[in-house]
């Protein structure tokens, strides 16, 4: 009987069928490839760390309150590959083992992590304008313009998103979420943690003050949500203040659990503003009183606060000089492909307010902008 040959014979007769004149011209071109390619990361790591060198002098400036202009900032664009491809093999490689995908949760994890860790459950909206009109009577009371929440939702959710709507889940629930962002400003789980440590007890004393209006049932589930939510701050708090402790927690089921506030109806509204709003308080504190734009505030969202200011304050006329690269990683850069097409300051912030334009049309927008 015919039998079918084991993978490993299977590479040895293709191995066989490769001849030696095929296998010589492979190599060359792998030793052209490999030659090019370490020209270019030479050339590409030197320009990164002058990009890195250039950012730790901005900073030192600041902190001397000294004068920021052209010359510290890199003003070459990064380099790009432009040498040989690689080859293609034509002797058969080992098979590897597929890669294994990091678990991304979704929002069925975030109420399971709640319910088994917390015993709670967001309390949902009856309808996404009951969410939106929370959220906008929270933003301005806390100092954000219509403006400045309706364009960065028009920017972040594409015009038209809900409440619990998630980054890669847009447009089917059967696709694979890319990240945990969720929400009218794309909180990550990381936020949550880091918003509910910094910004908790102000959350409770908001809750304390709703549960005082009210009596019965309600009361008591206010109630109820405030104890859960005091738990969550003092786990969030039970790690150091730092992004990278707040980004393991919030890589946990615990801190799931936190992510999972910001489908409620009166914690979401809170997470979702102070996620703008800690940006406009930095801006006040490092002496920045002019209002921000949308645009602006959506460039600290983008890069953190400290980064996002440097490009906030610079004046027009640098705008239209320096690439973007100068406010990123490279390994960030090199993942934002909006970034390297739109390569300076000033293309970067129109790209933003066209989209914002664009995105602001839409229902899901105006329907915001008609909650405030």
């Amino acid at each position: 009987m015919d039998a079918v040959p084991p993978a490993a014979t299977m590479r040895e007769a293709m191995a066989q069928a490769v001849s030696p004149q095929a296998i010589a011209e492979y190599r060359r071109k792998l030793k052209e490839y490999q030659e090019a390619r370490a020209a270019f990361e030479e050339e590409a790591g030197a320009y990164w760390n002058s990009i890195t060198e250039k950012r730790r002098g901005r900073n030192a400036k600041r902190r001397e309150h000294l004068a920021i202009g052209l010359d510290d900032y890199v003003l070459t664009q990064p380099p790009v590959y432009a040498g040989p491809k690689q080859p293609q093999n034509p002797e058969p490689e080992p098979a590897r083992p597929p890669r294994e995908r990091k678990y991304i949760p979704v929002v069925a994890d975030l109420l399971k992590a709640a319910s088994e860790h917390f015993q709670f459950a967001p309390q949902r909206p009856a309808s996404e304008i009951e969410f939106k009109r929370a959220y906008a009577r929270t933003a301005l009371a806390a100092g954000l313009t219509r403006e400045q929440a309706v364009r960065v939702y028009a920017f972040e959710t594409g015009g038209n998103g809900n409440h619990d709507m998630q980054s890669g889940l847009e447009y089917s629930r059967q696709a694979r979420a890319i990240s945990t962002a969720i929400g009218y400003n794309q909180l990550l789980t990381t936020n949550s943690v880091e918003l509910v440590a910094e910004q908790g007890r102000e959350f409770v004393r908001a809750l304390a003050e709703k549960a005082a209006q009210l009596s019965g049932a309600a009361r008591g589930a206010m109630e109820h949500k405030i104890a859960v939510l005091k738990r969550m701050v003092a786990l969030a708090r039970s790690v150091p203040d730092e992004w990278a402790q707040h980004e393991k927690l919030g890589d946990t089921p615990q801190g799931w659990a936190i992510h999972a506030m910001v489908l409620d109806i009166d914690v979401g509204p809170l997470l979702q503003t102070h996620k703008l709003l800690t940006s406009v308080i930095f801006a006040r504190a490092k002496g920045y009183t002019r209002p921000l734009s949308a645009a602006e505030l959506e460039m600290m969202n983008l890069t953190g606060d400290s980064t996002g200011l440097d490009m906030v304050t610079m004046p027009q006329a640098l705008r239209e000089q320096v690439p973007t690269s100068n406010f990123f990683q490279r390994s960030g850069y090199e993942r934002n492909p909006v970034a390297i097409r739109h390569n300076t300051v000033a293309k970067l912030l129109a790209i933003t307010d066209s989209r914002m334009d664009s995105n602001g049309r839409l229902p899901g927008a105006k329907e915001l902008a008609a909650a405030f």
